[in-house]
């Protein structure tokens, strides 16, 4: 198969195309016919050479997938081969073919290409562990989205409006505005000219945020604080502008506060496979509805995997980017 490799931590130029073997797959795994796959903020990490595969788990970049089940092991309950899906990999989802252990699967939703679901897994699983699961998301929420037009951002959109809470998106631009809001964003704040700490509270009744999910990290963490309604949990995904911060002690006791963060990557295959059953039980009833929000993609196809890398690093880029296999390319056609 071909599948989309780094050479050495670099830049884009770095994802090399090469010839291999379909991987293996054991008696709990399903091998997937990918058609797409998705990219995101922890395959340029990898590609940097800062976030470094865990043991065991392919060396090739992808951590989502969409496409067809090719073969599957003599121990996996309710799949079949030729089933659409889409699934979240432990890497190697740059490639033609994709082992994934069998929880990690989730079936098409009805209305979605290739392409789209294939931009839904890393993060949905992400969001949903991290905001529903460990913070507790529920009804009538207000949540605090940093980076509102990324990919995390619009899951964590998407599924806080789904589950009746009221999404407050922080974006940069006036058109990510209105992608947050197509997203399902309540309201949202322009973080090049208004103070978002001020906003949140204006937009509150002066209460916070009872749930903020940040991506940003560095000086925004003692922000948070300062946003967030007494009670209420900081979820820390990523760390875009620092993996250090100062934040204000005392202010987070007197309000009560948690701060959680959570990496998905390392977390073992049983656990993804609680997300996976917690996603199927309650949210994926909003993706089989026709008029669900779905990610703004950007397609590239394999050969232009560096593109697509230079294309995400760029200030302007927004929703999620998506790579398309030769036999995808054809599906879709």
């Amino acid at each position: 198969m071909t599948a989309i490799a780094i050479a050495s931590p670099g830049g884009p130029e770095a994802l090399t195309p090469v010839s291999t073997d379909v991987p293996a797959f054991g008696d709990t795994d399903v091998l997937i016919r990918v058609a797409a796959a998705g990219i995101n903020g922890p395959d340029l990490a990898q590609r940097r050479g800062a976030y470094p595969p865990p043991p065991g788990f392919s060396p090739l970049p992808g951590l989502e997938v969409a496409g067809e089940i090719a073969a599957l092991g003599a121990k996996v309950p309710g799949l079949a081969v030729g089933d659409q899906v889409m699934a979240l990999t432990n890497g190697g989802g740059y490639a033609e073919y994709a082992a994934v252990p069998h929880g990690q699967v989730l079936p098409l939703p009805t209305f979605w290409s290739m392409e789209e679901a294939a931009a839904l897994p890393e993060t949905w699983f992400t969001v949903t562990q991290t905001l529903v699961m460990r913070a507790g998301l529920s009804k009538g929420m207000s949540v605090l989205v940093h980076g509102g037009a990324g990919g995390i951002g619009g899951a964590a959109i998407a599924i806080s409006a789904a589950l009746g809470a009221k999404p407050i998106a922080i974006v940069s631009s006036a058109h990510k505005a209105d992608y947050a809001r197509a997203m399902g964003a309540a309201e949202t704040i322009d973080r090049t000219r208004e103070d978002f700490v001020e906003r949140t509270l204006a937009l509150t009744g002066g209460k916070g945020a009872d749930r903020i999910v940040d991506v940003v990290g560095g000086e925004v963490a003692a922000q948070n604080v300062a946003a967030s309604a007494r009670g209420g949990h900081i979820v820390q995904i990523s760390t875009l502008a620092g993996g250090t911060a100062s934040i204000p002690l005392r202010e987070m006791m007197s309000k009560d506060l948690t701060l959680s963060g959570s990496l998905l990557r390392p977390q073992s295959s049983q656990t993804k496979a609680v997300i996976a059953e917690r996603i199927h039980a309650e949210l994926f009833v909003h993706l089989e509805r026709r008029d669900f929000p779905r990610p703004r993609l950007t397609v590239f196809s394999f050969e232009d995997a560096p593109a697509a890398h230079r294309a995400m690093e760029t200030s302007e880029h927004f929703g999620k980017i998506v790579l398309l296999t030769d036999w995808g390319r054809r599906r879709s056609i």
